[in-house]
């Protein structure tokens, strides 16, 4: 009776295992990253809003949208004398920007955008002509609401760890950047150009370990390239 008893037992613990599992699946916890599409960067969106209310975003700061490029970016070392916004969450694509354009973009008065995507909508299987279509609908947007400001999207970068990409990303970059020569509020950063001129795919000095995002040497060239940028959009202006 007693091993009969513990047989039971054993089976009941078993058969519970997968029960419990799905439990920690459907947890608050993962909720978001199980969301299809855009919906899964729920939680960093309204991280945004939150940090917004505890203090009110200044008019004319800088705009920062993007992947974790932009995240990642310290944009009070690189602008400590200017005001900006960092609406950088790790991962997403333009896709996901046109998305939530509502609460990344419209709350802002910001006196230029500054995006970085396509580098994770390359890696997902997007094509060219796909993102390239993207970029179109995103500025779109912003020219609705914004009509305006200048917007500049720093080209997809070339990485070590996304090296067998770049045919494809610099396609992308090539159609963005003949985009933005026809249309006077938009602006290209051509980073890709100089992060290419010592090698190929380029040294490991403008990365971290990973070899896709940026060292603290990259973020300062790539600094350099956007205040390039912004005083360029600010003389056309004029």
């Amino acid at each position: 009776m007693t091993r009969l008893l513990q047989s039971h037992q054993r089976r009941g613990f078993a058969l519970a295992l997968p029960i419990f599992a799905a439990a920690l699946l459907a947890s608050p916890a993962s909720a978001d990253e199980a969301k299809p599409g855009p919906e899964k960067w729920e939680s960093n969106i309204a991280a945004f809003e939150t940090r917004d209310k505890k203090t009110q975003p200044e008019a004319n700061a800088l705009l920062f949208v993007g992947s974790s490029s932009i995240r990642m970016w310290d944009l009070e070392t690189s602008w400590p004398d200017t005001a900006t916004i960092n609406n950088g969450f790790g991962g997403s694509t333009l896709a996901d920007s046109i998305y939530h354009f509502e609460r990344l973009f419209k709350p802002y008065d910001p006196s230029a955008i500054i995006l970085y995507a396509g580098d994770n909508d390359i890696s997902n299987g997007l094509t060219p002509e796909e993102v390239t279509a993207d970029f179109k609908k995103l500025a779109a947007l912003i020219k609705g609401q914004f009509p305006e400001t200048p917007v500049l999207f720093i080209a997809i970068k070339p990485s070590r760890s996304r090296a067998k990409l770049w045919p494809e990303m610099k396609e992308t970059n090539d159609a963005i950047a003949a985009l933005c020569e026809e249309d006077p509020n938009l602006h290209y950063v051509d980073i890709a150009r100089p992060m290419l001129k010592e090698a190929s795919p380029p040294p490991e000095t403008w990365f971290k370990a990973d070899g896709l995002h940026l060292s603290e040497m990259g973020y300062k060239r790539w600094t350099a390239a956007v205040n390039r940028s912004l005083k360029k959009a600010k003389a056309a202006k004029e």
